[in-house]
């Protein structure tokens, strides 16, 4: 019994850890899905993050912070779309400017702010998102197995993991049964066939880019007011990376790139329960080598054993409209 609680609270801690990863990783899918690549993911969920804790600690209320969060990763995806899509920039280098210029600027804005080296003030209360316990839960924890399931792995989350587990089918829907996601995957395979079908491609990749806007700055919020409690430097921690490994490792679709994610999320569990355990044979592991597993299996899996991914045709190319 004590072997089944463990790997319960295991999964449970993957649930937690994998939020971020589906919705930015699905928020990933949209832009790419229309033609273009979004290395920023890192720097929107950093500055949702930031927004959020900020606004959460002044106003006291973390539903005040979520929507500060969500603004501020709107505003950096907009920046990202009139870059590349506008002005036909290179994807990558808007991306990676917009990664830089966070990672400076909001511990910078941080320090002037609070002087308290770069973070926000601690959250509590009202102005972090607690979590839920579901009706029954605790009347059937005693219950052997499906009880302490119900009670420990699917009940007491906080409401932007239910958002998270919600967004998977919601997104699969949308690209695959809807005319907006119709035309979102046909602009990133033939946007030439799409404008002379008289959809304007530019405002489909705007769409798309505000799609991916507003998930980045939910999974930013939740890192600094629902997982954490408070923003610190650097919190995100490669985590818009990861998600999109993870999107990759998916083939750009919404169930396997969530499987990846919980897959990454499973590492990240195991390696914070592993550090300064013992274990048979080879003894106490290296904590910096534990802490790398995540980004170790990441390297492994795009290296090659994946498979060859085919990403949507006209990914990364600016388009240009004939005359």
């Amino acid at each position: 019994m004590e072997t089944f609680q463990i790997i319960v609270l295991l999964l449970d801690a993957t649930l937690r850890v994998a939020t971020p990863l589906v919705l930015a990783a699905l928020a990933g899918m949209f832009s790419e899905r229309a033609g273009v690549v979004d290395i920023g993911l890192e720097g929107k969920m950093l500055g949702a993050a930031f927004a959020a804790a900020t606004v959460a600690a002044v106003s006291g209320s973390a539903w005040v912070g979520l929507c500060a969060g969500i603004l501020t990763s709107l505003m950096l995806s907009s920046l990202h779309a009139y870059a590349c899509v506008t002005h036909k920039g290179n994807q990558v280098v808007s991306g990676m400017a917009i990664n830089i210029v966070v990672a400076g600027l909001a511990p910078t804005l941080g320090y002037a702010w609070f002087r308290m080296g770069g973070q926000t003030p601690a959250l509590n209360g009202d102005s972090r998102f607690r979590g839920i316990v579901l009706p029954f839960a605790e009347a059937m924890r005693d219950v052997p197995i499906i009880g302490y399931i119900y009670a420990e792995l699917i009940s007491g989350h906080n409401i932007i993991v239910y958002m998270a587990a919600a967004a998977v089918p919601i997104t699969a829907w949308i690209l695959y049964r809807t005319r907006f996601g119709l035309r979102v995957r046909a602009v990133g395979e033939n946007p030439h066939a799409v404008d002379t079908a008289g959809i304007q491609v530019d405002l489909m990749r705007y769409k798309a880019l505000a799609v991916t806007g507003f998930l980045c700055g939910i999974a930013g919020t939740y890192l600094s007011t629902a997982h954490g409690a408070g923003f610190i430097r650097d919190m995100t921690a490669g985590k818009g990376y990861l998600a999109l490994a993870a999107l990759i490792f998916g083939k750009w679709k919404p169930v396997p790139t969530m499987f990846a994610c919980l897959l990454f999320a499973f590492t990240d569990a195991v390696q914070a329960r592993l550090q300064g355990v013992a274990l048979p044979i080879v003894g106490e592991i290296p904590v910096q080598f534990i802490q790398a597993l995540p980004y170790i299996l990441t390297v492994l899996l795009l290296a090659g054993f994946v498979g060859k991914a085919h990403p949507p045709k006209a990914i990364g190319e600016p388009y240009i409209k004939e005359r």
